[in-house]
């Protein structure tokens, strides 16, 4: 009997036969080898990324990517500025920062339909937690300074009237290294994502207080929709390798159909190991979580990149809403083939 590996090994040689014939019809990519930079891709926030990687689906779409991992979404900002990066799997939001300091950056798939962030604080450092207001004065863990964890914490804070200046902000990454900070005490507060947060609720380390991992949170959190996982890269990229671009969001499109019927066990055996934390259960029912998080189509829609704006410039004072150009920050062009190509 075939064991699921083979098949799945098996069933990427033949998407790439099949998809053969498709890439000379859709033209010669521009560029096949790509640098890629993600900020904590052990995080369920780039599952879609990890699994279109495990399955062969870049290569299967003409693709050799190499993945770097950085400790939060802002360090993966800063490798495609500087150069090193050709497209970076990290947070919508950035393409519109970005815009108000002139920089065009563009995404061209959507991985997450919400920004599975949760918010919590520490039962250990702040055990009589009442609220909004004592968080004042703190120090706040998040993956990585100007990361979209980030975002999140100074939104919260800015609904309790706390400004940004008015907390510490650490840098603690998405993984074990989280978990340590919070337990150690070395931050009152965790802005993070799954699996750690769900990590430190299930073992009492934390009282969550604000939630975006679930439609209905985030909607409560954003009044909206708000995009989160996306590719995005330079606009001039986007110009002038538009194969490319085709190509990785056919990757991504491919790893998200995959993704809507896959059940638990299929996640534990596509990811790597070390993603779980030590704690299969909890990384599984990490995932039952956050799945209805996870973007079904590739598509961004135009009301979540309004409510990304909204909040941005909710406490960004240099974000002005009237100078920002949101058709700029997007194309759903490449993702709406990719979906009709796999029927996602």
């Amino acid at each position: 009997m075939m064991t699921r590996r083979a098949f799945s090994a098996a069933a990427a040689v033949a998407a790439a036969c099949v998809a053969a014939p498709a890439l000379r019809a859709q033209g010669r990519l521009e560029k096949t080898k790509l640098a890629i930079a993600v900020g904590g891709k052990a995080a369920f926030y780039y599952l879609p990324l990890t699994i279109s990687e495990q399955l062969g689906y870049f290569k299967a779409e003409g693709l050799d990517v190499e993945i770097s991992d950085f400790a939060g979404g802002a360090k993966s900002l800063q490798a495609l500025m500087g150069g090193s990066a050709d497209v970076v799997a990290g947070a919508y939001e950035h393409t519109i920062n970005m815009q108000s300091k002139n920089q065009s950056i563009q995404s061209i798939v959507l991985m997450g339909r919400a920004p599975q962030i949760a918010v919590g604080v520490s039962t250990k450092t702040m055990p009589g937690f009442k609220t909004m207001a004592e968080l004042r004065g703190k120090k706040v863990g998040v993956s990585a300074p100007g990361s979209s964890t980030n975002m999140v914490a100074n939104l919260v804070l800015s609904r309790a009237g706390i400004k940004a200046s008015e907390v510490s902000i650490v840098g603690v990454g998405t993984a074990a290294g989280a978990l340590t900070a919070l337990r150690s005490g070395q931050v009152d507060v965790m802005s993070n994502t799954d699996p750690v947060m769900t990590m430190l609720e299930q073992k009492g380390d934390v009282k969550i207080i604000s939630d975006t991992r679930t439609l209905k949170g985030t909607q409560e959190v954003f009044g909206g929709p708000m995009p989160a996982a996306c590719f995005y890269t330079h606009a001039d990229f986007v110009k002038s390798h538009p194969n490319t671009c085709q190509a990785l969001a056919n990757a991504i499109v491919h790893g998200l159909k995959w993704l809507q019927t896959a059940g638990p066990s299929d996640i534990i055996k596509t990811v790597p190991e070390s993603y779980l934390l030590g704690d299969r259960a909890l990384y599984l029912a990490s995932f039952n979580k956050v799945r209805e998080a996870i973007g079904v189509d590739g598509m961004l829609p135009d009301d979540g990149a309004k409510t990304a704006l909204r909040a941005l410039a909710s406490f960004e004072p240099s974000i002005k809403p009237e100078k920002i150009d949101l058709t700029r920050t997007y194309t759903n062009d490449f993702a709406r083939r990719a979906k009709d190509k796999y029927k996602a």
